[in-house]
């Protein structure tokens, strides 16, 4: 059965992207559309898009439109075009007063108006295109409203009579935290009971906490993660709504996009490999310590990452735990990333305390993340809690082994290897602490030392299948179920 969904996301890859939501939201879209469904995509017109391989053009009767959002009125007009590498179409939401700006996410006043406009807009653009979609899926506190605007606001029209809403949590620490006085804008002419009544006398407004109360089914990135935010300890103050939508609440683990990250016909690459080609990963690994300007030595790993540098991501032990390392241990590190300054500081102090063993990239490099993900022996992920992860998955094809704490979708996705029984696909700690971290890495490291268990680790993870057509087939079951 062919599905009409709308889905809304305020990143996609490979137009803008912030983190995972656009990674999830691209490929989801993409998969969906190859198996049939009619799904279409709106997200913001960012003046940072680069329209070189677009085929963008303005749709005609989507022009000038007008939205009120509170006391505030904003003029917007739709453009279109193929989502890259799919032929499922995209529709760009052009506000310049909202989407001109030199960043996707903000911290300016009206940052929560920039996705109240985008959820607008495309409920209105399914009305001017009598588009009547079965699911409308949501994602993240942007389109938090969608839920309860699809019971108020536009339950007037018929032709959203029969549809159902999906909201996915793609991270629940990023809420949409709106002072009370916002009330009328996030409300859309809905009566003020629908707002959660408790946070409304603290003097606020949580939009996350919003489509967790109202939308029809709520999912997550992976199983674990749905277990786990129900918990106070991940649950961010949004335990007990979840807790109270437990039989609607469904984890499902992300899928990894093969076409584009996959060794054996990886782009960025100038050779290929797989599983039984192991010798050419060496010599990636090789070319890449040239680029690096890193040291080569016999039998000394390269471990990598490609991370946001927050707290989330566990880079607080890893300022304890890497300069201990280094000083006893043999191996190279080259990290990409960018985020809070004081972990910017370390890395760029930690590369100049040992050149020629360390590398610091600042900022994101596509080409070259896929150059680390192939030329590493190690990939590095100790997070304080990880809602999926998609590196993890990334290196397991590579052959690059991963090195992560049990949380989240790591923990779907990752097995901790026994050398005893050579089954296993990475190296897993537990506690979140330097102790721990620091044993996981050394554990990585003595089995890089034995060159048989090595070679099974890393075959056992190149065999795994975390695809977006095996994932993409539990949305459609969901969905089903729902209409």
């Amino acid at each position: 059965m062919s599905l009409r969904i709308c889905f809304i996301s305020a990143e996609t890859a490979p137009l803008a992207k912030a983190g995972g939501l656009a990674d999830v939201s691209g490929a989801l879209v993409k998969y969906l559309h190859a198996a049939g469904h009619d799904i279409r995509l709106f997200m913001p017109a960012y003046s940072s898009i680069d329209p070189r391989g677009l085929d963008l053009h303005p749709v005609q009767f989507l022009q000038g439109l007008s939205v009120r959002i509170g006391e505030y009125s904003y003029t917007f007009s739709v453009l279109t075009s193929l989502l890259p590498g799919s032929s499922a179409r995209i529709y760009l939401i052009d506000c310049p007063a909202l989407f001109h700006r030199s960043a996707i996410y903000g911290s300016a006043p009206d940052e929560h108006r920039r996705f109240l406009l985008l959820t607008h807009a495309a409920f209105l653009c399914c009305q001017k295109m009598a588009f009547a979609p079965q699911i409308l899926h949501c994602n993240d506190w942007h389109t938090a409203m969608a839920p309860l605007w699809l019971r108020t606001a536009y339950r007037w029209d018929r032709l959203f009579e029969h549809t159902r809403s999906v909201f996915t949590i793609h991270n629940i620490g990023y809420q949409g935290v709106l002072d009370a006085a916002a009330a009328s804008e996030v409300l859309a002419g809905a009566d003020p009971r629908h707002l959660h009544q408790d946070d409304l006398r603290t003097g606020r407004i949580n939009m996350l906490r919003h489509a967790l109360m109202y939308a029809d089914l709520v999912t997550t990135v992976s199983p674990t993660y749905a277990r786990e935010i129900q918990t106070p300890e991940y649950g961010m103050g949004m335990e007990g709504t979840l807790r109270n939508r437990a039989d609607s609440l469904v984890g499902i683990l992300n899928g990894v996009d093969y076409e584009e990250w996959d060794p054996r016909h990886d782009r960025h690459l100038p050779r290929h490999y797989g599983a039984n080609q192991l010798g050419i990963k060496g010599e990636l690994k090789q070319q890449l310590l040239q680029r690096l300007q890193l040291q080569s030595a016999a039998h000394r790993p390269l471990i990598g990452s490609v991370s946001r540098l927050a707290t989330q991501k566990g880079f607080d032990l890893l300022m304890e735990s890497l300069p201990v390392l280094l000083e006893a241990r043999d191996f190279n590190l080259a990290l990409l990333g960018s985020g809070e300054a004081r972990y910017e500081a370390f890395f760029r102090e930690l590369q100049q305390r040992w050149p020629g063993r360390v590398s610091f990239h600042n900022g994101y490099h596509d080409e070259l993340a896929h150059w680390i993900e192939a030329g590493s022996d190690m990939f590095l992920m100790p997070s304080r809690y990880e809602p999926c992860g998609l590196n993890q998955m990334y290196s397991l094809r590579y052959g690059t082994v991963p090195i992560v704490r049990r949380t989240g979708g790591l923990a779907d996705s990752v097995q901790h290897f026994d050398a005893a029984t050579g089954q296993g696909t990475g190296v897993m700690f537990n506690d979140y602490n330097t102790g721990a971290v620091s044993w996981a890495i050394a554990t990585a490291l003595d089995l890089y030392q034995n060159r048989g268990a090595w070679r099974r680790l890393v075959q056992n993870g190149m065999a795994q299948n975390f695809s977006w057509n095996r994932q993409v087939r539990q949305y459609v079951d969901l969905y089903s179920r729902l209409i």
